[in-house]
């Protein structure tokens, strides 16, 4: 029978989430926890979600494998699509002299959502370069992400004619799973990165790709989080959110073009 997870554990759980990833787990989120994190009681025989936060105090590899667990990955391909089309239509366009392009997508969870990236600008560019760099702070979705092999019925997101030119049917053992072909898959390099933490050198970008997860932090964290990416963007960049979200009162460096998408004024 799995343990009940008290008021106490699970603000100790919500701390560490908060302290290592600026996420803010609110009290709807303990079944979350509870669901989540059930498994790797039973792995290592504890009686509770307390002796199980001991043990990821004192062990670095349990610890990760918990915030892998606790980080929400929902995702999936050419999710909000209205975002592709800009960049297709509009973006990509307008930067046609801008080469490598670099796009970095901050939340990239299992791959989708850079991979969906890739199959737009190939479509919208042509031979010309661009490079893509897909963080998460999750190295279990990395992984998955870095496969580049998914369950065929993901692909029915993906247009038929990129379907077509892009994906490769699993057959004998991968039969019922995809892969995204090579010229695809060479042009996204992932990493783990926790963008609530100081930045490695990442160089500067033209489009940055923040979606789906500021949701999860406060509104300090979130101007933290924009404040730490703003300079790696290159005047006349493009900064793209979720439709569910907004830089109102985040920052002010940022000209909002249309929902979600805002633009860095150029020098």
């Amino acid at each position: 029978m799995t343990p009940t997870l008290t008021d106490k554990e699970f603000k100790s759980f919500s701390q560490m989430m908060f302290d290592m990833a600026g996420i803010n787990l609110t009290e709807a989120k303990k079944p979350l926890v509870s669901g989540r994190l059930a498994k790797r009681l039973a792995q290592h025989a504890l009686d509770s979600y307390g002796e199980y936060f001991k043990l990821i105090q004192a062990d670095k590899s349990e610890r990760q494998m918990a915030l892998d667990l606790l980080t929400t990955n929902e995702t999936y391909f050419f999710r909000e699509p209205k975002h592709f089309e800009f960049l297709a239509q509009t973006i990509a366009p307008a930067m046609r002299n801008q080469s490598p392009l670099r796009v970095w997508c901050g939340a990239s969870s299992t791959g989708e959502e850079p991979y969906t990236i890739a199959m737009t600008l190939a479509e919208s560019l042509g031979h010309m370069r661009f490079d893509i760099l897909a963080s998460d702070i999750s190295s279990r979705v990395l992984q998955t992400a870095e496969q580049a092999l998914y369950p065929l019925e993901d692909a029915e997101d993906i247009p038929r004619a990129l379907r077509a030119k892009y994906c490769l049917k699993g057959v004998g053992s991968q039969q019922g799973r995809f892969l995204i072909d090579k010229p695809i898959r060479e042009r996204v390099r992932f990493d783990s990165i926790n963008l609530c933490a100081p930045l490695p050198d990442l160089g500067s970008f033209d489009i940055i790709f923040l979606r789906n997860v500021m949701i999860y932090f406060t509104m300090e964290t979130k101007r933290q989080v924009v404040a730490r990416m703003l300079p790696l963007l290159r005047p006349g960049g493009y900064f793209i959110v979720s439709h569910s979200e907004s830089l109102h009162g985040v920052t002010d460096q940022l000209q909002l073009v249309k929902p979600s998408v805002y633009h860095k004024r150029p020098d």
